[in-house]
């Protein structure tokens, strides 16, 4: 990027580097016809998307963990659209919980459900798998919708599951791939397939306040993550650490609030253990399960270096311990 500052370049994405994204997130994809546009964040990339894609009174389906519906401060909603949330114990959606919803609209007095909205990986950690996108894709096919995944972090999510990028040229109207955890400073790759999607999408983009002028900061940083398999490099790694974490966290006997082989883990600890590790970590105290009880958040990402996995292993181990002596002090 230091170098670039000093090359003469077209602004708003038409730079010569993000051009050579764009060309490799094709290959990659195997669709020479994709619209592709970086955008600088994930919750830039929803609003961009979803208010481009619906009218006025159509609405979206989500899961209820849904990242539209509760970390993005009300943006899908700000716009005017509904977001029609379906309890999920896995963070996932089926095609029978899209049918349910469908089935409660009553014309003209109700906002019209248009586009499916879920996330690979879920905010719960969990993903899909290449038989439930398909069973998902048909599913809106059939009854008109559109089916969009975020994919802020989809190096992990496809990492995990045998779901591979044409997968998602195939199956999806419209996915995004994260940059942002995926190493980037900044930047989502936004990949239109429907050509019904594409046209005009770039007013959207500028009305939205998402046109960057100097968009080649955005495509460099892609065509690197799209270079020598950086990208999956990258979300092996970041699934590799979680996993270490997990045995560890199940060689002591604990259970998780979801069964997940991508970068975010959920286990559930004593409030103890929780205090003991929060006095030298930092992270999300989820759920809580009781009043002994309750699910963390452990996130893992590209800068997680294994003698970190091990220094916290090594803390929880310890944690652990204490935990035993105080229960056996307070039994006696």
């Amino acid at each position: 990027m230091v170098d670039s500052n000093l090359v003469q370049q077209s602004g708003y994405g038409d730079d010569e580097y993000s051009q050579q994204a764009v060309e490799l997130i094709r290959q990659q994809t195997n669709n020479p016809s994709a619209s592709i546009y970086f955008v600088s964040g994930g919750t830039q990339a929803n609003l961009a998307v979803i208010s481009s894609v619906l009218r006025p009174y159509e609405s979206v389906i989500s899961a209820a963990t849904g990242h539209i519906l509760i970390h993005e401060t009300g943006a899908i909603e700000a716009t005017g659209h509904k977001i029609e949330a379906v309890q999920s114990a896995d963070g996932k959606l089926r095609p029978a919980d899209i049918l349910t919803i469908l089935e409660k609209f009553e014309a003209v007095h109700m906002t019209m459900p248009r586009l499916v909205y879920i996330s690979n990986p879920t905010e719960i950690g969990t993903h899909y798998v290449r038989e439930e996108l398909i069973a998902l894709a048909r599913c809106c096919r059939e009854h008109g919708l559109f089916l969009f995944m975020d994919g802020a972090r989809l190096a992990s999510g496809l990492c995990a599951s045998d779901i591979t990028f044409p997968d998602l040229a195939d199956y999806t109207d419209v996915f995004y791939i994260g940059g942002t955890k995926s190493g980037a400073l900044l930047g989502e790759a936004i990949v239109i397939n429907n050509p019904a999607l594409q046209p005009n999408f770039a007013y959207t983009l500028k009305q939205r306040g998402a046109l960057l002028a100097k968009g080649r900061l955005l495509g460099i940083q892609f065509k690197a993550l799209f270079t020598d398999n950086l990208f999956f490099e990258i979300g092996a790694h970041v699934n590799r650490m979680a996993a270490k974490l997990v045995v560890a966290f199940s060689q002591l006997g604990y259970s998780f609030l979801t069964k997940s082989s991508t970068n975010q883990i959920f286990p559930i600890l004593p409030i103890q253990v929780i205090q003991e590790l929060q006095a030298k970590y930092d992270f999300y105290v989820w759920q809580k399960i009781d009043d002994q009880q309750a699910a963390i958040r452990l996130v893992t990402s590209w800068t997680t270096q294994e003698a970190v996995v091990d220094q916290f292993i090594n803390d929880l181990n310890q944690a652990n311990e204490q935990a035993l002596v105080h229960v056996t002090v307070a039994s006696k």
